[in-house]
């Protein structure tokens, strides 16, 4: 017997659900813009070399990073956003740079009006962060795990992909049967392996295709 989860992995802001219409030209933008940027490498980056990796928190290449490494990735990473960002009419904006839980680089962007970043459910954010990975990956010549982020937003929605995967856990363990959760991006597919890897009493995997693809978590 199996249980699906649909909670909704997402934070509901006001701001950002304030008009289809912007969200969906940002999506657009974000996707038309790719190419401008960064050529083939932006767009045509496959989902094992950028997107499911990021599932993964091992070292890229199992190599050592050192700190002038991190540099050069920052720099790039945030090259590569402040040209895609020109592609949108958001103002004055500042980048924030610091280093996530997991040793990933997190570029958060403040500004003052800035939901077209975002858009629904953050898909334009994921679509940002895609574009930004792929440009770092391809200057660089190895994977780093890059997150962007816009005002704190991705960050409250880990901390709800965190709770729903540890609520989850406990219900695969008092029910004795697999829970599948919805459908998720690498991204917060990665938040919820991360969650729960230190957890005994649960294993968990990814399974399905492109946008139908879940975590299963599964009692031992």
């Amino acid at each position: 017997m199996t249980e699906e989860v649909f909670e909704e992995g997402s934070v509901a802001d006001a701001a950002v659900d304030e008009s289809a219409v912007a969200e969906d030209a940002g999506a657009r933008e974000a996707e038309a813009c790719g190419a401008a940027v960064s050529g083939e490498a932006g767009v045509g980056a496959s989902d094992s070399a950028v997107g499911s990796a990021a599932e993964k928190p091992a070292s890229p290449d199992e190599r050592e990073i050192t700190d002038e490494m991190l540099d050069d990735i920052a720099d790039t990473a945030i090259a590569a956003l402040q040209d895609i960002l020109k592609y949108f009419n958001v103002g004055d904006i500042t980048i924030d740079e610091y280093e996530g839980d997991e040793g990933e680089l997190i570029l958060d962007i403040t500004g003052d009006d800035l939901a077209v970043l975002i858009g629904r459910h953050g898909k334009t954010l994921d679509a940002l962060q895609f574009l930004v990975s792929a440009i770092t990956v391809r200057t660089i010549g190895f994977r780093y795990p890059v997150v962007i982020d816009v005002e704190g937003y991705k960050s409250r929605q880990r901390q709800k992909l965190e709770s729903i995967a540890r609520s989850s856990a406990n219900r695969a363990v008092a029910q004795r049967h697999e829970v599948k959760l919805r459908p998720m991006t690498p991204y917060e597919r990665r938040i919820v392996h991360i969650t729960l890897r230190d957890d005994d009493r649960v294993v968990t995997a990814s399974e399905g295709e492109g946008g139908a693809r879940r975590v299963v978590i599964t009692p031992r």
